[in-house]
Protein backbone atom coordinates (compact mmCIF):
# COMPACT_ATOMS: atom_id res chain seq x y z
CA UNK A 1 0.00 0.00 0.00
CA UNK A 2 1.44 3.46 -0.79
CA UNK A 3 3.19 5.38 2.09
CA UNK A 4 1.76 8.20 3.80
CA UNK A 5 3.34 11.40 3.62
CA UNK A 6 5.35 11.39 6.37
CA UNK A 7 7.05 8.34 4.86
CA UNK A 8 5.58 5.75 6.85
CA UNK A 9 2.82 3.04 6.43
CA UNK A 10 -0.27 4.91 6.96
CA UNK A 11 -3.06 2.57 8.92
CA UNK A 12 -3.91 -0.11 7.80
CA UNK A 13 -6.53 -0.67 4.89
CA UNK A 14 -9.97 -1.66 5.74
CA UNK A 15 -9.34 -4.85 3.47
CA UNK A 16 -7.21 -5.08 -0.08
CA UNK A 17 -9.40 -2.66 -1.92
CA UNK A 18 -9.93 0.48 0.64
CA UNK A 19 -7.27 3.20 2.18
CA UNK A 20 -7.80 4.64 5.74
CA UNK A 21 -7.87 8.11 5.63
CA UNK A 22 -4.75 9.01 7.29
CA UNK A 23 -6.36 12.07 9.48
CA UNK A 24 -4.19 13.81 12.02
CA UNK A 25 -0.93 12.61 9.70
CA UNK A 26 -1.33 13.77 6.29
CA UNK A 27 -5.27 14.43 5.24
CA UNK A 28 -6.67 17.25 3.54
CA UNK A 29 -8.06 18.61 6.76
CA UNK A 30 -4.12 19.02 7.74
CA UNK A 31 -2.96 21.27 5.06
CA UNK A 32 -3.73 24.87 6.85
CA UNK A 33 -2.35 23.70 9.98
CA UNK A 34 1.08 22.43 8.02
CA UNK A 35 0.36 26.23 5.92
CA UNK A 36 -0.24 27.64 9.37
CA UNK A 37 3.40 26.10 10.94
CA UNK A 38 5.44 27.64 7.35
CA UNK A 39 4.01 30.82 7.96
CA UNK A 40 5.55 31.17 11.52
CA UNK A 41 2.44 31.04 13.50
CA UNK A 42 2.33 29.96 17.06
CA UNK A 43 2.24 26.47 17.20
CA UNK A 44 -1.20 25.97 19.35
CA UNK A 45 -2.96 27.40 16.68
CA UNK A 46 -4.58 24.02 16.20
CA UNK A 47 -5.15 20.75 18.29
CA UNK A 48 -2.65 18.62 16.71
CA UNK A 49 0.08 21.06 16.04
CA UNK A 50 2.20 20.84 13.18
CA UNK A 51 1.11 17.74 11.41
CA UNK A 52 4.48 15.29 11.36
CA UNK A 53 3.03 13.76 8.19
CA UNK A 54 2.70 16.97 6.36
CA UNK A 55 5.95 19.36 6.86
CA UNK A 56 6.15 21.69 4.63
CA UNK A 57 9.15 24.64 3.86
CA UNK A 58 8.53 27.86 5.72
CA UNK A 59 7.71 30.87 3.47
CA UNK A 60 5.95 34.33 4.06
CA UNK A 61 3.21 33.37 2.12
CA UNK A 62 1.39 30.33 0.52
CA UNK A 63 -0.97 30.12 -2.19
CA UNK A 64 -2.70 26.66 -2.10
CA UNK A 65 -4.18 25.65 -5.14
CA UNK A 66 -7.16 22.78 -5.11
CA UNK A 67 -8.05 20.90 -8.22
CA UNK A 68 -11.09 19.05 -7.98
CA UNK A 69 -11.11 15.61 -9.00
CA UNK A 70 -7.45 14.78 -9.73
CA UNK A 71 -6.55 12.75 -7.97
CA UNK A 72 -3.00 11.48 -7.52
CA UNK A 73 -3.47 7.82 -9.42
CA UNK A 74 -4.90 9.75 -12.42
CA UNK A 75 -1.60 12.77 -12.20
CA UNK A 76 0.11 9.39 -11.90
CA UNK A 77 -1.15 7.66 -15.04
CA UNK A 78 -1.60 10.73 -17.36
CA UNK A 79 1.59 12.34 -16.17
CA UNK A 80 2.12 12.78 -20.47
CA UNK A 81 -0.81 15.12 -20.35
CA UNK A 82 0.41 17.24 -17.00
CA UNK A 83 4.32 17.61 -17.47
CA UNK A 84 4.18 20.51 -14.94
CA UNK A 85 2.54 19.19 -12.34
CA UNK A 86 3.70 15.33 -12.74
CA UNK A 87 7.47 17.17 -12.34
CA UNK A 88 6.51 17.94 -8.88
CA UNK A 89 4.97 14.90 -8.21
CA UNK A 90 8.07 13.12 -8.41
CA UNK A 91 9.33 11.90 -4.70
CA UNK A 92 6.47 13.40 -2.94
CA UNK A 93 3.96 10.87 -1.26
CA UNK A 94 0.74 11.31 -1.81
CA UNK A 95 -2.11 12.27 1.08
CA UNK A 96 -5.25 11.56 1.63
CA UNK A 97 -9.12 13.11 1.59
CA UNK A 98 -11.68 12.22 3.93
CA UNK A 99 -14.77 9.57 3.90
CA UNK A 100 -16.68 10.30 1.66
CA UNK A 101 -14.38 10.80 -0.80
CA UNK A 102 -16.82 14.15 -1.90
CA UNK A 103 -16.43 18.05 -3.07
CA UNK A 104 -18.59 19.38 0.20
CA UNK A 105 -16.67 16.97 3.05
CA UNK A 106 -13.04 17.56 1.13
CA UNK A 107 -13.79 21.58 1.17
CA UNK A 108 -15.05 21.93 4.71
CA UNK A 109 -12.28 19.36 5.80
CA UNK A 110 -9.72 21.84 4.29
CA UNK A 111 -11.20 25.05 5.28
CA UNK A 112 -12.23 24.09 8.58
CA UNK A 113 -8.48 21.73 9.49
CA UNK A 114 -11.39 18.81 11.28
CA UNK A 115 -12.09 15.60 10.32
CA UNK A 116 -15.97 15.05 8.44
CA UNK A 117 -17.43 13.66 11.85
CA UNK A 118 -16.54 16.89 13.93
CA UNK A 119 -17.31 19.56 11.17
CA UNK A 120 -20.83 17.60 9.93
CA UNK A 121 -20.90 18.49 6.30
CA UNK A 122 -20.77 14.30 5.87
CA UNK A 123 -21.32 13.83 2.37
CA UNK A 124 -23.21 15.12 -1.14
CA UNK A 125 -26.67 14.82 0.43
CA UNK A 126 -27.49 13.84 4.28
CA UNK A 127 -30.23 13.59 6.20
CA UNK A 128 -31.45 16.83 8.09
CA UNK A 129 -32.08 15.23 11.62
CA UNK A 130 -35.68 14.95 12.31
CA UNK A 131 -36.66 15.44 8.87
CA UNK A 132 -37.44 13.59 6.34
CA UNK A 133 -35.09 16.47 4.15
CA UNK A 134 -32.09 15.69 2.84
CA UNK A 135 -29.56 18.38 2.41
CA UNK A 136 -27.35 18.82 -0.79
CA UNK A 137 -24.61 20.55 0.82
CA UNK A 138 -23.14 21.58 -3.29
CA UNK A 139 -26.60 23.82 -3.44
CA UNK A 140 -27.33 24.47 -0.14
CA UNK A 141 -30.78 24.86 1.36
CA UNK A 142 -32.47 28.74 2.54
CA UNK A 143 -33.79 26.47 5.65
CA UNK A 144 -30.63 25.13 7.02
CA UNK A 145 -27.91 28.19 8.44
CA UNK A 146 -24.88 26.49 7.70
CA UNK A 147 -23.20 28.57 10.64
CA UNK A 148 -25.69 26.18 12.87
CA UNK A 149 -25.16 23.47 10.42
CA UNK A 150 -21.59 23.86 11.16
CA UNK A 151 -20.80 26.18 14.21
CA UNK A 152 -16.96 25.60 14.63
CA UNK A 153 -14.56 28.29 13.63
CA UNK A 154 -12.79 27.67 10.52
CA UNK A 155 -9.14 27.22 9.98
CA UNK A 156 -9.25 30.23 7.99
CA UNK A 157 -10.71 32.88 10.82
CA UNK A 158 -8.25 30.93 13.56
CA UNK A 159 -4.72 32.33 11.11
CA UNK A 160 -6.62 35.16 10.53
CA UNK A 161 -7.43 35.96 14.44
CA UNK A 162 -3.39 34.84 14.39
CA UNK A 163 -2.40 37.59 12.00
CA UNK A 164 -2.38 36.18 8.80
CA UNK A 165 -4.35 37.49 5.55
CA UNK A 166 -6.23 34.99 4.80
CA UNK A 167 -8.15 35.02 1.11
CA UNK A 168 -10.19 32.85 -0.79
CA UNK A 169 -10.34 32.98 -4.87
CA UNK A 170 -13.58 31.36 -6.56
CA UNK A 171 -16.26 32.06 -8.66
CA UNK A 172 -18.31 34.90 -7.97
CA UNK A 173 -21.20 32.42 -8.08
CA UNK A 174 -19.81 30.52 -4.83
CA UNK A 175 -19.83 34.23 -2.98
CA UNK A 176 -22.06 33.61 0.44
CA UNK A 177 -22.83 30.26 -0.78
CA UNK A 178 -24.02 27.92 2.17
CA UNK A 179 -21.24 25.53 1.47
CA UNK A 180 -18.61 28.71 1.58
CA UNK A 181 -19.88 30.00 4.94
CA UNK A 182 -19.82 27.03 6.19
CA UNK A 183 -16.49 25.53 5.14
CA UNK A 184 -14.39 29.08 4.63
CA UNK A 185 -15.90 31.91 6.42
CA UNK A 186 -13.40 34.05 8.16
CA UNK A 187 -11.31 34.69 4.98
CA UNK A 188 -11.95 37.56 2.97
CA UNK A 189 -13.23 36.79 -0.42
CA UNK A 190 -12.59 37.52 -4.07
CA UNK A 191 -14.73 36.62 -7.12
CA UNK A 192 -13.02 35.66 -10.18
CA UNK A 193 -14.17 33.27 -13.09
CA UNK A 194 -11.63 33.47 -15.14
CA UNK A 195 -7.89 31.92 -14.75
CA UNK A 196 -6.74 35.46 -15.85
CA UNK A 197 -8.27 36.94 -13.00
CA UNK A 198 -7.36 34.08 -10.45
CA UNK A 199 -4.08 34.31 -11.26
CA UNK A 200 -4.20 38.34 -10.66
CA UNK A 201 -6.14 37.84 -7.47
CA UNK A 202 -3.53 35.59 -5.94
CA UNK A 203 -0.79 37.54 -6.77
CA UNK A 204 -1.94 40.28 -5.18
CA UNK A 205 -3.42 38.02 -1.87
CA UNK A 206 0.06 36.86 -1.62
CA UNK A 207 1.57 40.13 -1.40
CA UNK A 208 0.85 40.43 2.05
CA UNK A 209 2.86 38.98 4.86
CA UNK A 210 2.27 36.49 6.53
CA UNK A 211 -0.46 35.26 4.14
CA UNK A 212 -2.84 32.34 2.92
CA UNK A 213 -4.41 32.19 -0.55
CA UNK A 214 -7.07 29.46 -1.32
CA UNK A 215 -7.73 28.77 -5.24
CA UNK A 216 -10.16 26.57 -6.34
CA UNK A 217 -10.45 25.15 -9.88
CA UNK A 218 -13.71 22.59 -10.14
CA UNK A 219 -13.69 22.21 -14.45
CA UNK A 220 -11.65 18.62 -14.06
CA UNK A 221 -14.31 17.23 -11.94
CA UNK A 222 -16.93 18.58 -14.12
CA UNK A 223 -15.57 17.19 -17.45
CA UNK A 224 -14.82 13.83 -15.24
CA UNK A 225 -18.27 13.54 -14.46
CA UNK A 226 -19.48 14.34 -17.83
CA UNK A 227 -17.19 12.29 -20.10
CA UNK A 228 -15.27 9.94 -17.62
CA UNK A 229 -11.35 10.26 -16.80
CA UNK A 230 -10.42 7.69 -19.81
CA UNK A 231 -11.88 10.84 -22.18
CA UNK A 232 -10.15 12.64 -24.74
CA UNK A 233 -11.97 15.43 -22.68
CA UNK A 234 -10.81 14.72 -19.43
CA UNK A 235 -7.26 14.65 -20.45
CA UNK A 236 -7.57 18.42 -22.44
CA UNK A 237 -8.86 19.42 -19.47
CA UNK A 238 -6.06 18.10 -17.18
CA UNK A 239 -3.85 19.78 -19.71
CA UNK A 240 -4.99 23.08 -18.98
CA UNK A 241 -5.26 22.69 -15.77
CA UNK A 242 -1.55 22.02 -15.82
CA UNK A 243 -0.87 25.29 -17.73
CA UNK A 244 -2.82 27.26 -14.95
CA UNK A 245 -0.80 25.93 -12.40
CA UNK A 246 2.08 26.39 -14.08
CA UNK A 247 1.32 30.18 -15.00
CA UNK A 248 0.28 30.87 -11.63
CA UNK A 249 3.92 29.74 -10.36
CA UNK A 250 5.81 32.00 -12.79
CA UNK A 251 3.34 34.64 -11.96
CA UNK A 252 4.13 34.43 -7.91
CA UNK A 253 6.98 35.48 -6.36
CA UNK A 254 9.75 33.03 -5.78
CA UNK A 255 9.68 33.78 -2.00
CA UNK A 256 5.48 32.68 -2.42
CA UNK A 257 5.03 28.93 -2.09
CA UNK A 258 2.90 27.41 -4.05
CA UNK A 259 0.94 24.37 -2.82
CA UNK A 260 -1.95 22.10 -5.39
CA UNK A 261 -3.81 19.93 -3.58
CA UNK A 262 -7.25 17.92 -4.66
CA UNK A 263 -10.31 17.08 -3.31
CA UNK A 264 -10.52 13.60 -4.39
CA UNK A 265 -9.64 11.16 -7.15
CA UNK A 266 -12.56 9.43 -9.34
CA UNK A 267 -13.34 6.16 -11.28
CA UNK A 268 -15.13 5.86 -14.25
CA UNK A 269 -18.44 3.38 -13.57
CA UNK A 270 -19.37 0.64 -16.74
CA UNK A 271 -22.98 0.19 -17.40
CA UNK A 272 -22.28 -3.16 -16.31
CA UNK A 273 -21.58 -2.08 -12.85
CA UNK A 274 -24.41 0.00 -12.48
CA UNK A 275 -27.46 -1.17 -9.66
CA UNK A 276 -30.57 0.59 -10.12
CA UNK A 277 -32.64 -0.07 -6.47
CA UNK A 278 -35.71 1.43 -8.30
CA UNK A 279 -35.02 -1.69 -10.51
CA UNK A 280 -34.05 -4.41 -7.50
CA UNK A 281 -37.59 -4.19 -4.69
CA UNK A 282 -35.42 -5.65 -2.35
CA UNK A 283 -33.32 -2.34 -2.35
CA UNK A 284 -36.07 -0.21 -1.29
CA UNK A 285 -37.37 -2.58 1.85
CA UNK A 286 -36.89 -0.99 4.93
CA UNK A 287 -35.18 2.37 3.83
CA UNK A 288 -37.30 5.76 4.57
CA UNK A 289 -34.58 7.90 2.51
CA UNK A 290 -31.58 7.38 0.69
CA UNK A 291 -28.92 9.70 0.46
CA UNK A 292 -25.46 9.92 0.18
CA UNK A 293 -24.26 9.30 -3.64
CA UNK A 294 -23.56 6.71 -6.16
CA UNK A 295 -20.29 5.92 -5.12
CA UNK A 296 -21.42 5.84 -1.13
CA UNK A 297 -25.14 5.63 -0.56
CA UNK A 298 -26.32 6.42 2.67
CA UNK A 299 -29.34 4.86 3.82
CA UNK A 300 -31.86 6.09 6.68
CA UNK A 301 -33.68 3.35 8.01
CA UNK A 302 -36.87 2.89 8.90
CA UNK A 303 -37.47 2.28 12.97
CA UNK A 304 -36.37 -1.38 13.43
CA UNK A 305 -34.89 -1.84 9.64
CA UNK A 306 -31.33 -1.58 10.19
CA UNK A 307 -29.95 -5.22 10.17
CA UNK A 308 -32.94 -6.23 7.78
CA UNK A 309 -31.50 -3.31 5.39
CA UNK A 310 -27.69 -4.37 5.91
CA UNK A 311 -28.76 -7.81 5.19
CA UNK A 312 -30.58 -7.45 2.11
CA UNK A 313 -27.92 -4.81 0.48
CA UNK A 314 -25.01 -7.15 1.25
CA UNK A 315 -27.23 -9.80 -0.62
CA UNK A 316 -27.89 -7.59 -3.87
CA UNK A 317 -24.20 -6.24 -3.77
CA UNK A 318 -21.92 -8.82 -2.28
CA UNK A 319 -18.53 -8.30 -2.66
CA UNK A 320 -19.09 -4.95 -4.96
CA UNK A 321 -19.57 -2.91 -1.74
CA UNK A 322 -18.85 -2.85 1.86
CA UNK A 323 -22.57 -2.15 3.81
CA UNK A 324 -21.87 -1.31 6.77
CA UNK A 325 -24.26 -0.22 10.23
CA UNK A 326 -23.19 3.21 10.86
CA UNK A 327 -22.31 2.37 14.11
CA UNK A 328 -19.46 -0.28 12.65
CA UNK A 329 -18.59 2.60 10.23
CA UNK A 330 -18.04 4.71 12.97
CA UNK A 331 -15.79 2.57 14.89
CA UNK A 332 -13.46 1.72 12.15
CA UNK A 333 -12.63 5.49 12.07
CA UNK A 334 -14.16 6.04 8.56
CA UNK A 335 -15.47 9.61 9.09
CA UNK A 336 -12.45 10.76 12.72
CA UNK A 337 -14.39 11.50 16.22
CA UNK A 338 -17.89 11.94 15.20
CA UNK A 339 -19.76 14.45 17.61
CA UNK A 340 -23.33 14.12 19.15
CA UNK A 341 -24.76 16.53 17.02
CA UNK A 342 -23.31 15.22 13.72
CA UNK A 343 -24.00 11.35 14.01
CA UNK A 344 -27.83 11.58 12.93
CA UNK A 345 -26.62 12.93 10.04
CA UNK A 346 -24.83 10.03 8.66
CA UNK A 347 -27.28 7.23 7.09
CA UNK A 348 -28.27 4.40 9.22
CA UNK A 349 -26.33 1.98 6.53
CA UNK A 350 -23.45 3.09 4.55
CA UNK A 351 -22.68 1.49 1.39
CA UNK A 352 -19.21 2.20 0.31
CA UNK A 353 -18.44 0.84 -3.17
CA UNK A 354 -15.65 -1.41 -4.25
CA UNK A 355 -14.16 -1.32 -7.81
CA UNK A 356 -16.35 0.50 -10.24
CA UNK A 357 -19.74 -0.38 -8.63
CA UNK A 358 -22.10 2.78 -8.48
CA UNK A 359 -25.68 2.18 -6.77
CA UNK A 360 -27.96 4.70 -8.58
CA UNK A 361 -31.56 6.18 -7.80
CA UNK A 362 -33.39 6.77 -11.47
CA UNK A 363 -35.87 8.20 -9.59
CA UNK A 364 -34.54 10.21 -6.47
CA UNK A 365 -30.84 11.02 -8.34
CA UNK A 366 -31.91 10.67 -11.95
CA UNK A 367 -29.12 12.90 -13.01
CA UNK A 368 -26.73 9.88 -11.57
CA UNK A 369 -27.68 8.27 -14.60
CA UNK A 370 -25.68 10.41 -17.27
CA UNK A 371 -22.68 10.22 -15.30
CA UNK A 372 -19.44 8.61 -16.33
CA UNK A 373 -16.92 9.39 -13.12
CA UNK A 374 -18.15 9.27 -9.96
CA UNK A 375 -16.53 9.17 -6.71
CA UNK A 376 -17.32 8.95 -3.08
CA UNK A 377 -16.01 5.47 -1.15
CA UNK A 378 -12.67 5.14 -0.19
CA UNK A 379 -10.30 2.93 -2.52
CA UNK A 380 -7.19 4.32 -3.40
CA UNK A 381 -7.99 6.20 -6.80
CA UNK A 382 -10.39 8.15 -4.71
CA UNK A 383 -8.84 8.69 -1.73
CA UNK A 384 -4.84 9.59 -2.86
CA UNK A 385 -4.62 13.10 -3.33
CA UNK A 386 -1.34 15.10 -4.24
CA UNK A 387 0.54 17.10 -2.12
CA UNK A 388 2.79 19.05 -4.56
CA UNK A 389 4.90 22.03 -3.67
CA UNK A 390 6.97 24.54 -5.69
Amino acid sequence: MPPAPDGTTPPGPLDARFLEPAYGVGSLGDVVPAVAGALGLPGDLFAGGRPAGLLLPDAPAYVVFLVDGLGARLLERHAHAAPYLSALAQGHAAATCGVPSTTATSLTSLGTALVPGAHGVVGFTSRVPGTDRLLNALQWSKRVDPTEWQPQRTAFARLGAAGASVTVVNKREFAGSGLTVAAHRGADYVGADKVGERIAAAVTASAQRPSLTYLYDGDLDWTGHRHGVASSQWLQQLAMIDAEAEQLREALPTHVRLLVVADHGMVDAPDDNRVDVDVVDALRDGVALLGGEARFRQLYCQRGAVDDVVAAWRGVLGDRAEVLAREDAVARGWFGEVSSSVLPRYGDVVVACHGDTVVLSSTDFPYETGLVGFHGSLTPDEMLIPVLID
